[in-house]
């Protein structure tokens, strides 16, 4: 029998990263660029992350926060500051020693003027910020400070993958500052609870939120928390962070503050960021053998019309149509906006520019042709169903329940990616099964890896050198010690006691 016909080759199951890389190129996503390790992202991709801008931007600003913005160079002294944190990104770091180019012997451009001390170029910006903050914060009344920056930062990586790891993403970075310990806490908690909510309920993707063991932990931070997602390889994507600093940068920064008995205290500060991660998080939770597949609330078109026409003649007449039905559209409201449509008015052929928007992933497909009009229905094809599964639906009635549509198709996939989380969530209790659990079983050379594993929830004694040995053994690492606690039992590893069951799994 001949396998079914799909738009991206090769699929899933035969090849996950290739399958990951050719979904970004047929949805037009984004492209490597001249520089080793670093993307062009192209319009469909960036409106992904304008969206997810709009929504997180206006989520931090409903909790008190504001935008500000810090350099892109950071003195080098500046990170020795904070020992941990230096030792934490010293590899990852590239730095700026020269400051103009000169013509050499041969002609060529070299570097000249070094500078007197080297710059750092951002790879984090908890160093920069803290000494704005030492000068912004003098008493109890300046905190508590809550601000966010929106920037781009560096980490140079050796292997790259686009939308998960680059040399250069963009993201978000939140930095505060509090007068006791248990405000700061709180602030990490509540940054991590509006990460999850954006991510599940706009995004569609269900995650888990839990704490970092000490060796997965931000360097300099007390405590690190997160949340991971499963993505369709069963692997975990850590789509969110949010760091309770402690004293540690405060103390290293001198960030200071009189308190109401007139004493010199230090603060508490925390630090929480998003990336352009979350873009391929997207993509490894919702997609398929044709293409991207995305949630209604974070498309950048909700709604593609493609007027279907026989003839230069008709043309003219159905577009008219399109763009009525379109205008209807928009004055509906979905997601606290109007609908977003896009009328495809290009001059190739509607088959073919059906399967463009299948691949780019717009939730909502409206073909409409002269037999439609005449019945004044449109023809709808839903991107949360196989790309055959279309219905006719009077004009009237789709326009009406548009919105119900849309959330109909955001819940689907919501549902349909916790589902396979679920599937391949297993709880565990003795080391053999464990290490089976996350051996691949045999494949033909020369073939990729066959997809298995997942989330396992064990118990677990806290001992470091084991989860390093683990590592070692299974690439496998403890993504986080979930918030939602559970019984208390017995690591099977060790043999000690366990408070509660941990979730392993391999990471991006």
């Amino acid at each position: 029998m001949n396998k079914p016909r799909t738009a991206i080759a090769p699929t899933r199951e035969e090849n996950y990263a290739e399958w990951y890389q050719q979904v970004i190129r047929a949805a037009d996503l984004a492209e490597n660029s001249a520089v080793r390790g670093c993307m062009v992202i192209k319009p469909w991709g960036y409106a992904l992350w304008e969206n997810m801008q709009r929504v997180l931007d206006d989520m931090f600003k409903a909790t008190g926060h504001q935008n500000a913005y810090f350099p892109l160079f950071i003195p080098l002294s500046f990170m020795q500051k904070e020992a941990a944190h230096v030792d934490g990104f010293a590899k990852e770091c590239a730095v700026v020693t020269h400051h103009r180019l000169e013509a050499g012997p041969d002609g060529k451009l070299v570097p000249a003027g070094e500078l007197d001390e080297p710059l750092i170029v951002r790879p984090t910006s908890e160093t920069i910020i803290g000494d704005a903050f030492s000068r912004w914060v003098q008493s109890y009344r300046d905190l508590p400070l809550l601000i966010n920056q929106w920037a781009n930062v560096v980490r140079w990586e050796m292997r790259t993958r686009m939308f998960l790891r680059t040399t250069e993403f963009l993201w978000q970075e939140g930095h505060t500052a509090h007068a006791t310990r248990e405000d700061a806490i709180a602030e990490t908690m509540r940054m991590l609870d509006v990460y999850a909510t954006f991510v599940e309920e706009w995004m569609a993707v269900p995650v888990i939120k839990g704490e970092k063991t000490a060796g997965e932990r931000f360097p300099g931070a007390d405590n690190t928390y997160c949340i991971e997602a499963m993505m369709q390889d069963r692997k975990a994507l850590q789509a969110g962070t949010s760091h309770f600093l402690g004293q540690n940068f405060a103390k290293a920064s001198e960030i200071q503050f009189l308190d109401q008995n007139g004493t010199r205290q230090y603060a508490w500060t925390t630090s929480w960021g998003v990336s352009t991660r979350l873009i391929g998080s997207l993509i490894m939770t919702h997609s398929d053998d044709d293409g991207l597949v995305l949630p209604p609330k974070i498309a950048p078109a909700q709604i593609v019309i493609v007027p279907i026409y026989r003839s230069d003649d008709e043309r003219p007449r159905v577009i008219e149509y399109c763009q009525r039905v379109a205008q209807e559209l928009r004055a509906q409201r979905y997601a606290d906006r109007p609908v977003s449509v896009i009328v495809d008015e290009r001059d190739e052929r509607g088959g073919e520019k059906v399967w463009q928007w299948i691949k780019k992933g717009v939730p909502v497909r409206l073909e409409i042709g002269p037999r439609d009009m005449e019945k004044d229905s449109l023809f709808v094809g839903r991107r949360d169903k196989g790309h055959k599964d279309k219905q006719s639906i009077a004009r009237g009635e789709f326009v009406a329940n548009v919105a119900a549509t849309l959330q109909s198709i955001q819940d689907s996939l919501f549902a349909r990616a916790r589902q396979f989380r679920e599937q391949h969530l297993q709880r565990i209790d003795t080391k053999e099964e464990f290490y089976r659990f996350f051996t691949a079983p045999p494949a033909p050379e020369n073939a990729p890896t066959p997809i298995h594993g997942g989330f396992a929830l064990t118990h677990f004694s806290g001992d470091v050198d084991l989860e390093r040995r683990i590592k070692d053994d299974l690439g496998v690492t403890v993504r986080c010690i979930p918030l939602e606690k559970s019984e208390a039992g017995t690591c099977p590893f060790t043999g000690k006691p366990s408070a509660q069951r941990v979730v392993w799994a391999k990471a991006y």
